[in-house]
């Protein structure tokens, strides 16, 4: 913002687990919203992705040391917490009067261990960040106490503080991502050749209470859908004035309004640009929407993976409490239909899992036949109800590996690398009988899709090394 007197860098910590990176270099659109944010409060805003960068803590040094921010935030996941809080620390080392900020859900959850440990963070943001970071930069510039600010946690004279919440945003269609900050030709997805690749959110929240991934809490229960005319816009107007033509949907349940979702199908049909789409979908929804699949295929949806709720009922099905319907079978079926790709994932590493129990998850996503498929070790999030509950089979406390690439809980009668194992052997196994099945398809759409993501898959070093069977196990 010109003329602005202070400027806040935004940060991504430099976390790299092997497999997203695979597919495509992904757009941090929380920053890019912290950003327009940002500029509301009269301060000035840079992006810098270090994960996209490929960028390591000596670059991200020289970066904040070149651009001399009064405030320096970043966000994090569990597994992606230990290179925020580096990067934090870099800020403060060079300049011990730099304001130092640490958002996302892990910070949400972990303020009282993060600040009780880390003197180099100065506030963590609690919850959605927007309002609350405008309502922050605008009290520090004015010299006010930050004691007045709802949803923060601080230190305070040696003293970790917490305020009052800060209550959900009514109307996300009024904030102002920060478009033109972002260094477009950093991103692609490299399973679509000549990709400009973007992400956009069209609605907030989950409804779907379960210990996998903590967004039910995170949003406290709540669901908000944008106006999907609006969204529409958006899309169009980043494909008119950057060139996207393919856009991650970054919500966890797009299509829990039904009438809200087809009205934004119905626009993109309407606009008829050449995008692609990639979502996430829950299985009922798209049961329920099986009349109208084929408004998903013609809006430009390319790529649908179905949501991980699943998980849950894995879960209770393992424990005995439920009988899961096979809705995932029946999804798939009909994303495969409209000649969509489809994804799903499989769960393993459950307490009582054995090395037969893994093979019948590997017979079971076969059977249900999606285009991709992970097998996923289950991970207990350390703020969850599960990691307390299983707290005796966990035996990796090092958060960068909570990443659903390593496992860190051990089953009851099999070891870390028992599980490793036959989580390799399942992607193996899967991918290989997959080979003929993909080279004969008969949609060419789905197929150049697919063996481009194979060989990306198949040509990636990490990849190759985790396929590699571990040691003797112990």
């Amino acid at each position: 913002m010109s003329g602005a007197k202070h400027t806040i860098l935004l940060v991504t910590p430099p976390y790299h687990s092997g497999i997203p990176e695979i597919a495509g270099r992904w757009l941090p659109l929380g920053l890019v919203y912290l950003a327009g944010a940002a500029r509301q409060a009269g301060v000035g805003a840079e992006i810098y992705d270090a994960m996209a960068t490929g960028d390591g803590h000596a670059e991200i040094r020289r970066r904040i040391g070149a651009s001399a921010p009064r405030y320096v935030a970043t966000g994090a996941m569990t597994a992606t917490a230990a290179e925020a809080i580096a990067v934090l620390r870099t800020a403060k080392e060079l300049d011990p009067a730099c304001v130092t900020i640490l958002g996302g859900g892990h910070a949400s959850f972990m303020y009282r261990e993060i600040l009780a440990a880390e003197p180099a963070v100065d506030f963590v943001v609690l919850g959605e960040g927007e309002q609350t970071l405008t309502h922050l930069l605008q009290t520090l510039e004015q010299g006010e106490d930050p004691a007045g600010v709802p949803g923060i946690a601080w230190h305070d004279g040696g003293a970790v503080r917490e305020n009052t919440r800060r209550p959900l945003i009514d109307d996300l269609d009024a904030l102002l991502p920060a478009w033109d900050l972002v260094e477009w030709p950093l991103y692609s997805y490299f399973i679509i050749p000549d990709s400009r690749f973007a992400a956009i959110s069209t609605s907030r929240g989950c409804s779907h209470q379960g210990d996998f991934c903590c967004q039910e809490q995170f949003w406290q229960g709540s669901w908000r859908g944008r106006d999907p005319q609006k969204v529409a816009r958006e899309v169009a107007e980043l494909h008119r004035r950057h060139g996207v033509n393919v856009f991650l949907v970054t919500d966890e349940h797009p299509a829990r309004d039904a009438a809200r979702w087809e009205r934004f199908l119905d626009l993109m049909i309407e606009q008829a640009l050449p995008v692609h789409l990639i979502m996430e979908a829950r299985a009922e929804d798209v049961i329920r929407d099986r009349d109208i699949f084929w408004k998903y295929a013609k809006a430009g949806v390319a790529h649908v993976m179905l949501g991980v709720e699943s998980a849950q009922q894995q879960m209770l099905a393992r424990l005995g409490q439920v009988t899961a319907p096979d809705a995932t079978g029946e999804a798939l079926a009909i994303i495969r239909d409209h000649g969509i790709v489809s994804e799903a994932s499989f769960f393993v590493g459950f307490p009582d899992e054995t090395p037969e129990s893994v093979q019948a998850t590997l017979k079971e996503a076969q059977r249900c036949n999606p285009d991709n498929a992970n097998f996923l070790p289950l991970t207990p999030w350390p703020y969850g109800s599960m990691y307390r509950e299983l707290a005796q089979l966990i035996r990796e406390t090092d958060f960068s590996r909570y990443n659903f690439v390593d496992p860190v809980l051990a089953p009851k009668t099999m070891s870390l690398k028992e599980l490793q194992r036959g989580i390799n052997d399942c992607y193996r196994r899967f991918y290989m009988a997959k080979m003929l099945e993909v080279m004969t398809m008969k949609d060419t759409f789905r197929r150049g899709y697919l063996v481009r993501a194979t060989k990306l898959i198949m040509g990636s070093s990490f990849v190759i090394g985790k396929l590699n069977p571990w040691g003797s196990a112990k």
